[in-house]
């Protein structure tokens, strides 16, 4: 069977993450610096941002969200799409564009930069919501329905990334990472659409 590759991004996520946690130079190299990307081009930190973390419970949270949706989606996009390059090209695209948010509000501030896999995460997130809104899910150890979740995070997120949240936490990547794991499958297959309505109208048990 081989390995996936959700697995393979978990691992070399937490192989990069682990072993630059200690290492500020490792962590400055690979953020995501919207400064230096327009003052440089280094446009390569849209991607390595997402291979560093802030610590391991940054880390735990995001590679164990991404263990539990990761694999359901890669393995529905190969059924839909009929190709292991579309999920690839899903979680990379999520990484790049959730971030452009970010790129065009910060460009002009030396200090702000960021690091996560956040955006991506929570395109995967979002992805599944679209193929099984009404799947339970544990938030906190609250059982919800999926897209009662989904609702409640994207009105989270868009308040906090108005608002300015602490810790430095980049709302704006959550909130387009979110938009993007709904739009990806529906720009290659308008289908999924109105298989998520009949979901939401009739999945319910």
């Amino acid at each position: 069977m081989g390995i996936t590759i959700s697995i393979a991004i978990i691992i070399t996520t937490c192989l990069v993450s682990i072993t630059s946690f200690n290492n500020e130079r490792r962590i400055e190299d690979l953020s995501m610096w919207p400064y230096l990307v327009k003052e440089k081009n280094q446009y390569y930190r849209f991607i390595t941002s997402g291979f560093v973390h802030a610590d391991f419970m940054h880390l735990g949270f995001n590679m164990f969200t991404l263990y539990f949706f990761g694999s359901y989606i890669e393995e529905m996009f190969l059924v839909i799409f009929r190709g292991k390059g579309y999920y690839l090209l899903f979680y990379v695209l999520a990484l790049v564009l959730s971030d452009i948010p970010t790129y065009i509000k910060h460009r002009n501030n030396y200090g702000y930069r960021t690091i996560g896999a956040s955006g991506a995460v929570s395109a995967v997130v979002f992805a599944a919501i679209l193929f099984q809104p009404w799947a339970k899910i544990l938030v906190f150890f609250i059982p919800m329905p999926a897209i009662l979740y989904g609702i409640i995070y994207l009105g989270y997120t868009i308040y906090m990334s108005r608002r300015g949240g602490p810790g430095g936490i980049n709302h704006d990547a959550h909130l387009w990472g979110a938009v993007f794991g709904i739009l990806f499958p529906l720009i290659f297959e308008p289908r999924i659409g109105l298989f998520f309505l009949e979901q939401l109208m009739h999945g319910y048990k």
